[in-house]
């Protein structure tokens, strides 16, 4: 299965690349105070804001078609309300407090108000929750599309994880929103030129919504509540996102951090209409029965774009994955290299530790995209076991109602995301007939989650 691409389609994907490393080296090695490389002094504007984190958090897009040529429109449901819905929450309640924190990272904020070793352990599951595993399968797949040949989609991961380490150990968190700033437009603008030759193709909303399957036109996509509920929980992700910490603690101010992520629900809200209705289309145009679902959009865009536009839409798609990837490789760096091994090694610099750290985070991404080879597994995987345990300390640094007391911040970090594991290692020894991960009919969030409000009852500050 190989892409039909044109030499000035290439021309345009290579133009993209080498646009993205003038962005990210145009200032070098310059930004090397913590401050400078890791929130770009704390003078993120609001455009920027919004540019850096409506793309960042839409980098599944991939996983995304995977969804909608399957389940229609219940994409708006499951992967889309929970967390317009807990992004709102975070605008609230924790961006402005976040933003007036003096703390660089997460594990930084849970040190200073709990104790240290509770935030160098809260460096560990941090570091594998911004795990860059899924955007890497991601674009191995799409580069093996593109490329054809007999290498395997593992090969092409790789390249392309060690250009994005290459230009963002230079350029830090000014790097990624450079490039964000373009990747934003470009992923608009390519799925707008596809949904425009779709409907010239195949006909107008109306007939589309038509030509496919009652589970694509189903809210819930034929799928069981307690999965659908789960997927609420999971977008509880929101709260211990770094890049969510990251981008309101990087903001000019906290109005700025509020009203960003206000401005980025309504990018995201646009861009979903935009996707769901590009997954009917690949169905309604492609079939049922795609050998690979997750390549719903790139076979879509193959069949039906002509000459140049093809080159366009494909950047469009990379662009929504670089962008997620940058960001996700850079914090799980400065997570795993800033925030724990600088306890080892106190007489080296933090952000050479971090860039170091970048590397070894695409690594550990290339070796679990090997485990899990699937976009939506990978997502639900990592949400289900490391969320639970650390939901309640992360709250509790910011609203008084969630505070614990220090003992219990190991506690919850430590046996929540062991029983989340636990659970899911279970529901894959002894898969029930659904499939999927349950074990006894309980999703492995569920005991993980169960066991955070227990401490949390019992460990309360007030108590």
């Amino acid at each position: 299965m190989t892409a039909e691409f044109s030499t000035l389609d290439w021309l345009i994907v290579s133009a993209y690349f080498l646009f993205l490393i003038w962005l990210s080296w145009k200032k070098g090695w310059q930004s090397d105070t913590e401050e400078d490389f890791l929130l770009s002094g704390r003078k993120v504007t609001l455009p920027a804001f919004v540019a850096t984190l409506v793309s960042t958090w839409y980098g599944g897009i991939l996983g995304v078609g995977e969804w909608s040529y399957q389940f229609g429109i219940s994409q708006w449901l499951i992967l889309g309300a929970p967390f317009y819905l807990f992004s709102a929450l975070f605008a609230v309640f924790l961006a402005g407090k976040i933003r007036l924190n003096k703390a660089l990272t997460i594990p930084e904020a849970i040190s200073n108000r709990y104790s240290k070793r509770a935030g160098r352990l809260s460096a560990l599951p941090i570091f594998i929750l911004v795990s860059p595993a899924p955007y890497i399968l991601m674009l191995g797949l799409l580069f093996q599309f593109l490329a054809g040949g007999d290498a395997p989609f593992l090969f092409y991961a790789s390249l392309v994880a060690l250009f994005s380490v290459l230009y963002i150990t230079v350029g830090g968190f000014g790097a990624v929103i450079r490039t964000d700033m373009l990747q934003v437009i470009l992923m608009f603008a390519g799925f707008l030129v596809l949904l425009f030759f779709a409907a010239g193709e195949f006909g107008g909303i109306g007939r589309v919504w038509s030509g496919v399957s009652d589970i694509h036109r189903d809210l819930t996509g034929g799928n069981t509540i307690q999965y659908i509920i789960v997927w609420f929980f999971i977008a509880l992700w929101t709260f211990v996102d770094p890049s969510f910490h990251q981008r309101a603690a990087a903001a000019e101010s906290p109005e700025t951090a509020k009203k960003g992520i206000f401005v980025s629900i309504a990018f995201w809200i646009a861009f979903d209409f935009l996707t769901a209705f590009s997954g009917l289309y690949a169905f309604a145009i492609l079939g049922p029965g795609l050998d690979q679902p997750v390549m719903a959009y790139p076979l879509l865009a193959d069949q039906i774009l002509p000459l140049g536009f093809k080159g366009l839409f494909f950047i469009s798609l990379l662009a929504t994955i670089m962008s997620t990837l940058d960001s996700y490789l850079f914090i799980s760096g400065q997570t795993l290299g800033r925030d724990y091994l600088a306890a080892y090694f106190p007489r080296t610099r933090p952000t050479l530790l971090t860039r170091i750290s970048i590397l070894i985070s695409a690594l550990l991404g290339i070796l679990l995209i090997i485990i899990y080879p699937s976009v939506i597994d990978l997502w639900y995987v990592i949400g289900s076991v490391f969320i639970p345990g650390l939901l309640i300390p992360v709250l509790g640094i910011y609203l008084k109602p969630f505070a614990i007391r220090p003992g219990f911040v190991f506690l919850s970090i430590i046996g929540c995301t062991a029983v989340s594991l636990f659970w899911l290692v279970l529901g894959t020894l002894y898969p029930s007939e659904a499939g999927g991960y349950a074990y006894l009919g309980m999703e492995p969030f569920y005991p993980g989650l169960f066991t955070a409000v227990l401490l949390w009852l019992f460990g309360r500050e007030s108590a």
